[in-house]
């Protein structure tokens, strides 16, 4: 069994002004994802699913055409639209942006149907990364509610050039989550690494702390549950303009409730990305140096 790669590449990237999962930031024009399914290629991911929006289809298919990778990977495509909602529900007057992450993932159910792992289209994970991510997965066949995630330093996923979401994870001693707490506007202060509230207050963050990247991996019962609970988030939050339903939510309910566990894996990749246009000249650098390495 070889488990698939799910990439949610249908954000436009607003913060950074345009399409950035087609900025070609590698040596010779190489995006960002392009490392991500050399990588899961390398780690032995049998498919790569990407979840896109038909605005910007066309542009994105002829990057990944038929022989991109060169025929070592199975690809398919499936979309996430504002409207794409479960029966009873519509899109309240005035929303513009579709749902959330874990409402792209909600998108694939009928293309995945073995255990796979979800990343972001932008973000770069590391080789390493993937390949624990594969191996823990390759254990999951026919299991249900065994899920993993990888685990990064908070330290060496800032940007320097503004503000930053994460998810905060906490831990058990068998190395299992606990919970997952969504953090906003994180970014370096005189006093250190600090969040943001919505009131305006701030408060601290360890460097060390483990936080999720949107590296997770899951059985294909996590589409049926995630569903379940998209209707109970619509009843609550359907008619607001901005709520989304992101994974964090959907992965602390599963445990809190007793459903899953999540096991948070360990890695000795590097994350990077670009989070704004300034961020770009890192990345570009960073990745010239891993092609000198001989890593690509």
């Amino acid at each position: 069994m070889k488990p698939t790669l799910l990439v949610l590449a249908a954000g436009m990237g607003s913060r950074y002004g345009g399409l950035k999962q087609m900025d070609g930031v590698g040596p010779n024009g190489e995006i960002i994802m392009d490392y991500s399914i050399q990588d899961a290629i390398h780690a032995g991911f049998g498919k790569v699913v990407f979840v896109i929006r038909h605005s910007f289809a066309e542009a994105f298919k002829q990057h990944i055409n038929a022989d991109h990778f060169g025929n070592r990977i199975a690809v398919e495509y499936v979309y996430q639209e504002l409207d794409m909602l479960p029966a009873g529900f519509s899109v309240p007057e005035g929303r513009e942006k579709p749902w959330g992450t874990n409402h792209a993932i909600l998108m694939a159910k009928e293309a995945i149907h073995e255990p796979f792992a979800v990343i972001n289209a932008d973000d770069f994970y590391g080789r390493d990364a993937f390949v624990v991510m594969a191996d823990y997965l390759r254990g999951l066949d026919g299991k249900k509610g065994d899920y993993c995630m990888v685990g990064y330093r908070l330290e060496n996923t800032l940007s320097e050039n503004g503000t930053v979401s994460r998810g905060v994870c906490e831990t058990d001693a068998q190395g299992l989550l606990v919970g997952m707490t969504e953090r906003t506007s994180i970014g370096r202060t005189a006093n250190g690494i600090e969040y943001k509230e919505a009131d305006g207050s701030m408060h601290p963050l360890a460097a060390d702390a483990t936080v999720s990247m949107n590296l997770f991996g899951f059985t294909p019962d996590y589409f049926v549950e995630s569903e379940k609970l998209f209707v109970d988030f619509l009843k609550e939050h359907g008619s607001e303009l901005k709520s989304e339903y992101y994974i964090p939510f959907a992965v602390n309910t599963f445990i809190h409730s007793g459903y899953a566990t999540m096991r948070v894996l360990k890695t000795t990749a590097q994350w990077f990305g670009v989070t704004y246009k300034e961020d770009r000249p890192m990345v570009v650098e960073r990745l010239r140096k891993l092609h000198a390495d001989g890593v690509y």
